[in-house]
């Protein structure tokens, strides 16, 4: 796993106490590694593995696992193969029993493994090269990212002015990157539209996010590398958005809002992190606020985290929801609180499918009450559950910000919307707390979901 400069301890997010756990999972990993380095048969333990975290909605580790699955009979091949894929069970092992599934989403010490995996695959089978946002956002729909028009004069002077201070940035000493940096950030600036989905605001909020987190790590290289590659890879768009595209490259929205989620994901946000919080919503991405404020009182809660966990695992009262076994007291907060959210929910969604319109002030209410049960769902390991409330939560932004206007002129109204979509999606999230509540593992929801991915991910008007 990677470190944390700041930190006397190597971490990449603190463990979850409360967080449900997937015993069968944990178990056949266990069972998976043991056999793996007496060269046995594994492909059964795997498959066990494969299935509880299917089961319990922990999409990012059932797609780690399926990888192992794949791989591990080249095993035999090499001394070097058979330790990398040792290795890889024993991290991914331990991320499992963490029972973090934002660690489990953007964990680069696991995505470190995750290509090292393919990499072994690639050298017997032609496979896709694997990028971070495979694991980070793995089944989560993405809105796409507005490029607004530009006179192409201006345009032209801004591209150039960016390319020449790209090279200087790529090719400089550290001093002139500082200087570099800023006038980058002022063409991001400049280029940026007043869309919320404006692929510009998402490019300038990732790229100052990661240079903040380098300055607060002490200089991180891998935090600075990264910043220079996305604005490289900017350059692209600026010569997408000169030949009047409107929209930025689906891979490159996904490869920066993965960029952008990774730390925050892991380490949580402080209140100086708001703008970059924000953005994060927008898309459908939550995170936990980060309150701790040195190394010592960081060490602290980690240890009374491992403490709590132990105490909760040897004391406490559990409940089995299927696969998943959660601690009762946070299970029985997570239904309480739940119940307030999901009844606004199922309110707008009844409201708007009845009228046909919804104001933006309501749609983005839905999306909150979206936000925290998914938020609330996540920290619990309800992963179906997690996803479904973030999708529909990114699904009445969507509302929010794009819907259109009523011919009449009434302010703050939209229209154009299916409303039945979110309605319905309400009612099946509903379902799954119903479950949750009478003991049953929750339900995928997965054709909810991909009504609202296909309404998300549909492209909206965009005025050149």
């Amino acid at each position: 796993m990677t470190s944390r400069p700041d930190l006397p301890v190597p971490f990449e997010a603190l463990p979850n106490p409360r967080g449900g756990s997937v015993r069968l999972a944990e178990m056949a990993l266990t069972d998976a590694l043991h056999a793996f380095q007496r060269q046995g048969e594994t492909g059964a333990a795997l498959k066990r593995a494969i299935a509880a975290l299917h089961s319990a909605g922990w999409l990012p580790g059932q797609r780690f696992a399926e990888a192992l699955a794949l791989v591990a009979p080249l095993g035999d091949e090499s001394e070097g193969s058979h330790a990398r894929i040792a290795d890889a069970i024993a991290v991914f092992r331990g991320a499992v029993e963490r029972h973090n599934l934002r660690e489990l989403s953007c964990s680069t010490g696991l995505f470190d493994h995750y290509r090292g995996l393919h990499a072994l695959l690639a050298a017997h089978t032609r496979v896709a090269p694997v990028s971070y946002d495979d694991l980070a956002l793995a089944g989560r729909a993405i809105a796409p990212a507005t490029l607004r028009g530009i006179a192409p004069e201006r345009l032209a002077h801004l591209r150039a002015h960016y390319e020449a201070t790209l090279l200087k940035l790529l090719r400089g000493s550290a001093e002139e990157s500082a200087n570099a940096f800023a006038r980058l950030d002022t063409c991001l600036d400049e280029l940026r539209g007043s869309d919320p989905y404006d692929f510009w605001r998402l490019a300038s909020s990732t790229v100052r996010a990661l240079r903040e987190r380098a300055e607060r790590s002490g200089g991180a290289l891998d935090h600075i590398a990264d910043a220079k590659r996305l604005y490289a890879r900017f350059n692209l768009v600026l010569a997408d958005q000169a030949h009047a595209l409107t929209y930025a490259p689906r891979s490159l929205v996904r490869a920066t809002l993965a960029l952008l989620w990774r730390d925050f994901a892991l380490y949580g946000a402080a209140p100086e992190d708001t703008e970059h919080v924000d953005v994060l919503r927008d898309y459908g991405l939550t995170v936990a606020w980060h309150v701790a404020a040195t190394p010592a009182s960081e060490a602290a809660w980690e240890a009374g985290a491992a403490q709590a966990s132990e105490e909760a695992s040897r004391d406490a009262a559990t409940r089995d929801l299927g696969v998943l076994r959660v601690n009762a007291a946070a299970y029985e907060d997570f239904l309480q609180s739940a119940e307030t959210s999901i009844d606004a929910l199922v309110e707008r969604g009844t409201q708007a499918s009845e009228t046909g319109t919804v104001d933006e002030a309501a749609a983005l209410s839905a999306a909150d009450a979206s936000h925290r049960l998914g938020a609330a769902a996540c920290a619990l390991g309800l992963g179906h559950v997690a996803l479904l409330a973030d999708t529909l939560g990114l699904a009445w932004r969507r509302v929010a910000h794009h819907g259109e206007t009523h011919a009449d002129g009434a302010e703050g109204a939209t229209r154009g919307i299916d409303a039945t979509v979110p309605e319905r999606a309400a009612q099946m999230l509903r379902s799954m707390l119903h479950q949750a509540a009478a003991g049953i593992a929750p339900s995928e929801g997965r054709g909810s979901i991909v009504a609202l991915t296909a309404m998300i991910e549909k492209p909206a008007l965009v005025a050149r």
